[in-house]
């Protein structure tokens, strides 16, 4: 209706008002007693979406504990950048863990962090802004880094990077059949061995969560995601743990259960680095202590084993400590 009509934009003037007022800490009480009604706008109102995205604002990987506005991002970009890029996360803090971060954060690029679910809906239903297409670096899919003239050469730095590594493709894929989609050997990763990322059609692990709680709050079963959202796990091959596994598997150690759990615990650490739960934290503390058990044992530490001998009538428990050199 038209009364409908202008008391939006009579409200939307109040809010640019605010927001252009030289006193930041105005908008910013604003924004974080009302930040979350302009975002649920920014998704229902396709009338009034363009004049609702210059009053969002995120926390990013430069700004610290300040917020930033998609213009903020924009004026701030480094030059010849072709996207605005996003990574999700349960807070701040672990949004900046995320190992998919690092592909962009490493080279210079600033990443928005969407630390809800609704701030995910939000950015989704945006797709790009002032001609600039609005990424999320924890889907497989083409970021836009870097020249065109050099995506020829990347892509076959890649393809032998695959080969190279394809006995270790190959036994990950193995080893984490039903966990994993499959494995890809990324050269955008820096600092971390592994990631896990969705396809361009997938559920981050914030949103899945989410999902999950309202299917359980709502009486439904949550099973079905599981098998719907099977992540992509990309390695770092210039790693030292990923170059320690590929010695292990061409070694003729494959089929050992050390390199097992090695291998397991590698995608459990890109999982919880990328903001996925450990499915069995006993088996996950397990293995922990079998790698630590190995690596006491490479030291020369001393293993102590106690052996109980069985109590009879007549005496008490003897304990037998036997020390391995």
């Amino acid at each position: 209706s038209i009364i409908n009509r202008r008391l939006v934009r009579k409200s939307l003037d109040m809010f640019r008002e605010i927001m252009d007022d030289e006193d930041d800490s105005q908008y910013i009480m604003f924004w974080n007693n009302f930040g979350k009604y302009l975002k649920v706008g920014v998704v229902e109102d396709d009338r009034n979406r363009k004049d609702l995205l210059p009053l969002l604002r995120f926390f990013s990987s430069k700004s610290e504990d300040e917020y930033v506005s998609l213009d903020d991002y924009i004026e701030n970009m480094k030059e010849g950048q072709k996207a605005i890029y996003y990574v999700t996360g349960d807070g701040k803090e672990k949004a900046a863990m995320s190992p998919a971060a690092e592909k962009v954060v490493g080279r210079g690029y600033e990443v928005l962090y969407m630390v809800e679910p609704l701030d995910e809906i939000t950015i989704e239903s945006i797709r790009e802004y002032k001609e600039f297409d609005i990424l999320d670096v924890t889907k497989e899919q083409d970021l836009k880094l870097g020249d065109d003239d050099k995506d020829e050469e990347k892509k076959k730095k890649k393809e032998e990077l695959t080969k190279e590594f394809s006995d270790v493709i190959e036994y990950l894929e193995g080893t984490l059949s039903g966990k994993v989609n499959k494995v890809t050997v990324s050269d955008l990763l820096t600092a971390s061995p592994a990631a896990l990322v969705q396809g361009a059609y997938g559920v981050s692990p914030t949103m899945q969560r989410y999902m999950k709680a309202q299917s359980v709050a709502a009486g439904g079963d949550d099973q079905g995601l599981n098998s719907m959202n099977q992540a992509v796990m990309e390695i770092n091959p210039n790693h030292p743990i990923v170059k320690d596994l590929e010695r292990m598997v061409k070694s003729g150690e494959k089929d050992s259960e050390e390199t097992k759990n090695f291998a397991t615990l590698l995608y459990d650490v890109a999982g919880m680095t990328s903001g996925y739960d450990v499915d069995d934290a006993g088996e996950f503390a397990k293995r922990v202590m079998a790698l630590m058990t190995t690596k006491a044992r490479d030291d020369g530490a001393g293993v102590q084993d106690a052996v109980i001998e069985e109590k009879t009538e007549e005496q008490d428990p003897v304990i037998e400590v036997k020390t391995e050199e």
